[in-house]
């Protein structure tokens, strides 16, 4: 088999790595954008070379040719327009010298950087050859394939696909959109898919431009047309700091979204912009995890869970006694014994928190065991609700249950969080991933995601057993009880269940769901989770008007309001109606799985604690 055809195999059997930004690294060694990258294939071959080797070394499969820019209208800037072939047979040397027989070289082939559509035909055609003379350059010197990336637009793209694809080797194409999700010419990604199937390609991808919630977004939405997928994100936006610029998203981040990717059906993911060897480990890393090649760990630290193994009996630190869900408290002790009903009240906006603790008593005099307080719901900036936990705990007398989102904290900060809730006494946790920024009222502060719900609950397990997240013992161990999250309703279900599992495995002993209004939803992720028996809450939020349900049904990810119900509150009218209509569907639905589930998590709207209340009244109080 020759090597062309071991790399379309590679790319269609998926979890494969491409290496990381080639400019960045450069920029990094002290060479100024202003330069021309392509002709140190020339000039400092080593300096290219010792990256290629770097990105090995971190993981990565496929090496790019640093050949992006060098074709002759971007090579003529710099005075180099007559060393096309040299520059391109030189990039691929030395990524062949530094891949050896192992890695996979691809011909990296970017954009003339003219403006297509204001170009007469004899243009257009002096770019076709300056493609075609590219391509020609980098398959005679022995490139495994060929990636046009960086297009952001189409035609032009088309033209580079045209071209390449008479070269006989594998030709990925890849586009680039801007932050609204769409081309210089206004296509949107469903649209580029098929455009770019057309062309006879045989494999397409989104590169640059955006970080990977951006890029998740745009190549999940190019699935349609069956070619495998490739996703090179950059590392977020870039921000100039100190006269530098300088990335953001942070490897850790990426490695959330690198599985989200494989595990939504990408074949190859690696970096642009911004990313480093560290970006390429943390991608690299996802990668085993999702495709079971390799054994690895969520997190480091001792004892914990090897993925692709399954659970086996985790390590405790010497002198330390694991504590029992049963003696965790209150909550652990009513679990699977009484019917638990636990209420949301948030930290309101500002400094004072005696409307939430009011809210607090007027539901522990209505019988409720435990109050929820939400981690920056909806990415509001309130009060840290660990403050809020402590009130409720010392003045109101209830057990609190504290969401722990990872959107906020890097592993430094969570483990501080964490150590300062247990030294205070709030030792219920709600482990999730958090509602991204973008949602909430400050759309453009940073989040860090260096984990995800699933990696925290590795770390919080790791604590239970008397260790810090490097392994080291605490001296103790915590007595953390996990909650965590889950979606009856969420758009990919396979994965919902598979995650469940995996946060099952790294510690979490009780399910809270997203509020769901369609019982059949209910009862098949109920029988579909039976078997990973842990208990569960069945989320309740009592719709509070027409209005309401239509926003939840439209605007927030995981919700679903079924037509009938949405049909229900637009008859009931006026306010008041509709509130008690909203009740009567809770109501129904909590009568519906009492007897199934381990107890009810309610989040009233609006702080209107007392509709909690009237949704148990009568059937569980």
């Amino acid at each position: 088999m020759v090597r062309s055809d071991a790399f379309l195999d590679a790319v269609q059997a998926g979890g494969l790595i491409f290496d990381g930004a080639m400019g960045t690294a450069l920029y990094e060694k002290g060479m100024l954008y202003t330069q021309c990258f392509d002709e140190l294939n020339l000039s400092r071959p080593a300096a290219i070379r010792a990256i290629h080797e770097v990105y090995l070394e971190a993981g990565a499969q496929v090496l790019e040719t640093n050949t992006f820019g060098a074709n002759r209208f971007r090579l003529a800037q710099h005075g180099f327009e007559g060393q096309v072939r040299e520059i391109n047979v030189a990039g691929v040397a030395i990524a062949r010298a530094a891949a050896g027989d192992t890695v996979f070289v691809v011909g990296s082939v970017g954009p003339s950087g003219l403006m297509l559509e204001t170009l007469p035909q004899e243009r257009r055609d002096e770019v076709r050859a300056a493609f075609r003379e590219q391509c020609d350059a980098l398959v005679d010197a022995g490139v495994d394939g060929l990636v046009l990336e960086t297009f952001r637009q189409p035609d032009e793209l088309a033209l580079a696909a045209q071209v390449a694809i008479g070269h006989g080797v594998p030709v990925i194409a890849c586009v680039s959109f801007d932050e609204a999700g769409i081309t210089a010419d206004g296509r949107h990604p469903e649209q580029v898919a098929g455009y770019l199937a057309g062309l006879g390609v045989d494999a397409i991808g989104v590169n640059c431009a955006t970080g990977p919630a951006g890029v998740y977004e745009m190549i999940t939405r190019m699935a349609a047309p069956g070619l495998p997928l490739v996703a090179i994100p950059n590392a977020g936006m870039p921000r100039q700091i100190e006269g530098r610029f300088a990335y953001m998203a942070t490897p850790e981040y990426f490695q959330v979204y690198a599985r989200r990717l494989f595990k939504a059906g990408v074949h190859a993911v690696g970096g642009c912009c911004g990313t480093t060897p560290e970006h390429i480990r943390a991608i690299a890393s996802a990668g085993r995890m999702v495709s079971g090649r390799h054994a690895t760990v969520e997190m480091t630290g001792a004892g914990m869970r090897d993925e692709h193994r399954g659970p086996h009996r985790p390590e405790v630190a010497p002198g330390v006694t694991v504590v029992p869900t049963a003696e965790k408290g209150e909550i652990g002790r009513k679990l699977g014994t009484t019917f638990i009903v636990s209420v949301e009240v948030n930290p309101p906006p500002g400094l004072s928190l005696e409307r939430a603790l009011d809210g607090a008593r007027l539901l522990k005099a209505g019988g409720v065991d435990a109050i929820n307080v939400a981690d920056g719901a909806r990415a509001q900036a309130r009060m840290g609700n660990l403050a809020l936990c402590m009130r409720i705990q010392s003045d109101v007398g209830l057990p609190a249950l504290m969401h722990v989102t990872s959107r906020d904290r890097n592993l430094l900060g969570h483990v501080a969080h964490l150590l300062a809730a247990h030294e205070l006494a709030v030792h219920n946790l709600v482990v999730i991933t958090g509602d991204p920024p973008k949602m909430g009222d400050f759309p453009h502060a940073s989040a860090v995601y260096d984990t995800d719900s699933i990696g925290l609950l590795h770390l919080i397990s790791a604590m239970n057993r008397g260790f810090d997240p490097g392994g080291k013992p605490l001296g103790g161990a915590t007595r953390f009880l996990c909650a965590t999250g889950a979606e009856p309703g969420a758009q990919d279900y396979a994965r919902e269940l598979d995650r469940l599992r995996q946060k099952r495995d790294a510690g979490a002993e009780l399910v809270m769901t997203q509020p769901v209004y369609d019982a059949a939803v209910l009862d098949r992720m109920l029988a579909d989770i039976a078997p990973l028996d842990i208990p569960v809450l069945v989320g309740l939020l009592p719709l509070a008007s027409y209005r309401n349900a239509e926003f939840l049904h439209n605007e927030v990810p995981g919700m679903q309001v079924p037509k009938d119900v949405r049909e229900r509150m637009r008859r009931a009218g006026t306010a008041e109606v509709g509130r008690r209509e909203g009740v009567a569907i809770a109501r129904e639905m909590l009568d519906a799985v009492k007897d199934r589930v381990a107890g009810a998590y309610i989040m009233p709207p609006f702080g209107r604690h007392e509709l909690a209340l009237q949704v148990v009244d009568g059937i569980v109080r």
